[in-house]
């Protein structure tokens, strides 16, 4: 089995020697660095080359969300910690519920502190994974694994797509090498890795460039952001109640005391308070605009 596995690794470019870095270890701490630096310059325009099918992503996941169905992270090692990342950070920043987006660790919580190598091996334990999660035909898989061969998460895509639910796939080489079917692949080729194999970096930083993508265009498409301003954000810390009140006061040039008083009447929901300021109405009236409107903002206050 190990020559199986040096078969399938030994020519992935995430696997590459980089020339660029090969005497890596007789530079200084500032040319290290440097040397880094200039690798990761690489990285945006690597993702850039993928938005077409990221746009595609988006829409996917929004009509399935529109429909009812969630968005659902799988990855193991680094690649399952950013998906667990993006997706724990929904409910904070667009007042998502929990169970929305959802992240998948092969291992489990302890895979999030301490590396669980091993976890990944198993392709059962990925289908298994995501049923104990309750996931569905309505929902929608986006599996990430930098290398595309990762057992546990293509095992995750073959059970979701035997369930007949929408796939995507995040990885960092080349697509004519998928092994598996999936609705969208998305593949930003960074290139060999400053120390080989290390796929915490470049690969790491592109899939996260990509996961950013992902939500947030999908929370802009669902009325979650209002101009360039999270208004869909719960004030569950201090600092997300005074964020809600600039927020508030940023949108519609009314004063601290105003945008406070606002929010208390609207029960500290930023959009009723929007929306109350600039269609000039009550918070009953405000609520039922934004109804109407989808939750859009824009559609509430043109009602």
């Amino acid at each position: 089995m190990s020559q199986v596995v040096f078969e399938e690794i030994k020519d992935l470019i995430t696997e590459a020697r980089n020339p660029r870095t090969i005497d890596i270890d007789q530079k200084s701490t500032v040319e290290i660095l440097q040397l880094i630096n200039d690798e990761d310059q690489s990285v945006a325009g690597a993702v850039a080359q993928e938005i077409s099918h990221i746009a595609e992503a988006v829409d996917l996941i929004v009509a399935a969300i529109k429909a009812g169905g969630r968005l659902f992270y799988v990855g193991a090692g680094t690649s399952g910690r950013l998906g667990v990342l993006d997706a724990s950070e929904c409910p904070s920043t667009f007042g998502t519920e929990p169970d929305l987006v959802q992240g998948i660790i092969a291992g489990g919580y302890k895979a999030l502190l301490r590396s669980q190598e091993g976890a990944e091996d198993i392709a059962d334990n990925g289908a298994q994974d995501l049923i104990d999660h309750g996931f569905s035909a309505s929902d929608v898989l986006c599996g990430i694994a930098a290398s595309q061969r990762t057992p546990y998460v293509l095992g995750a895509i073959a059970k979701a797509k035997d369930l007949g639910a929408k796939v995507i796939f995040v990885f960092c080489n080349p697509l004519e090498r998928l092994p598996v079917e999936v609705d969208v692949a998305i593949c930003p080729i960074v290139g060999p890795e400053v120390i080989m194999g290390s796929t915490r970096m470049k690969a790491g930083t592109a899939t996260k460039l990509v996961l950013n993508m992902l939500t947030t265009a999908v929370m802009i498409q669902l009325g979650k952001v209002y101009q360039n301003l999270m208004v869909d954000l719960k004030m569950t810390s201090e600092k997300l109640e005074e964020r809600s009140k600039r927020i508030v006061m940023l949108a519609t040039g009314v004063g601290y005391n105003l945008a406070e008083a606002t929010l208390n009447l609207a029960n500290g929901h930023v959009k009723t308070a929007l929306v109350m300021i600039l269609a000039g109405v009550d918070v009953e009236k405000a609520r039922e605009r934004l109804r109407l409107g989808n939750g859009f903002v824009r559609n509430a206050i043109a009602a």
